[in-house]
């Protein structure tokens, strides 16, 4: 069952969808046939073509001061780069440390999935706008939704100044805490663990190092504390692009993340994406279970080398 629809949305469909008896004109609605990309993840399809719906983002975002734009992931570039083919597929991370800060006291973890990302796809013909839903962070690291109702807003209010007209799909609640992560724990300092992860990235000549986020930094500019937490994106296109050409949706998890962070006890660990979950996630199909296994091994390897274990 879908999740309830916020009012504004509701209202707009319900007029959309109204359709008097003695009326033969036709319903907005019927120019898509969207369905649902993954658990967890809000659609907005609409006939703006996608790079027209891209670059709106991008402009909606970058006139926001208190959002930052932390990377620009264009997935069907790297495909091509790599002898791939992959339609529209583009990657927006963005946040913003006043709304993010808060869900990272509450449990460090969410920073795995901050910042937020928000993704451009062509999808059979449709341009669809899609992002995680609010439950996603709430069911997934049981953060309260007295600290998401300001985040939802925020994405609602991006992608309509972004794709103005359009039909919103709610995607399915379909997470359970601590669904899908992995962690290790570090046998060294917080600092060490971080250099060791990204020495272990930037040497593999297989990886591509997109940025990293420090998580703590970007609190104490807000004036707010959080203990040492920083994130490290980095993606391979020759394995992440099969499972884009699967299901695009997965591109709201690509390229991949790791988290390093402190504990109250001083405890370190690196944690990151099981491949397995998300592959459950966005529901992929048969024929990936060697370009899973592969992930996996590589993601294992990284988290051990940057832990020392």
């Amino acid at each position: 069952m879908l999740r309830l629809l916020p009012l504004y949305f509701l209202l707009s469909l319900f007029f959309l969808g109204c359709d008097d008896d003695d009326d033969n004109s036709e319903d907005p609605n019927d120019d898509f046939a969207i369905e649902e990309l993954g658990d967890d993840v809000n659609i907005f399809a609409t006939n703006a073509t996608p790079v027209a719906v891209y670059d709106n983002i991008i402009a909606t975002l970058s006139a926001n001061e208190a959002i930052g734009i932390v990377a620009e992931v264009n997935h069907q570039q790297n495909a091509a780069n790599n002898g791939l083919e992959l339609p529209f597929t583009r990657t927006i991370l963005f946040g913003n440390p006043t709304l993010g800060t808060p869900i990272m006291q509450a449990n460090q973890l969410a920073g795995l999935d901050l910042p937020q990302k928000m993704v451009t796809l062509e999808v059979n013909g449709e341009t669809v706008a899609a992002y995680n839903a609010v439950s996603y962070l709430r069911d997934r690291h049981g953060i309260s939704n007295s600290l998401l109702e300001p985040i939802e807003t925020a994405l609602s209010n991006i992608v309509n100044a972004s794709a103005p007209t359009g039909v919103f799909l709610a995607g399915e609640a379909g997470t359970e805490f601590n669904e899908g992560i992995i962690e290790q724990t570090s046998t060294r300092s917080f600092d060490a663990t971080f250099s060791a992860l990204v020495d272990a990235i930037t040497t593999n000549e297989n990886l591509i190092l997109v940025d990293s986020l420090d998580h703590q930094a970007n609190a104490a500019s807000v004036d707010l504390e959080l203990r040492p937490t920083k994130l490290i994106i980095f993606g391979n296109p020759d394995l992440g692009t099969p499972l884009m050409q699967n299901n695009q949706g997965i591109s709201l998890d690509l390229p991949q993340k790791m988290l390093v962070y402190e504990m109250e006890d001083g405890t370190v660990r690196v944690a990151y994406n099981d491949p397995d979950y998300l592959a459950d996630r966005f529901d992929l199909g048969d024929g990936l279970e060697e370009t899973l296994t592969t992930i996996a091994g590589a993601l294992d390897n990284l988290a051990t080398a940057a832990t020392g274990n």
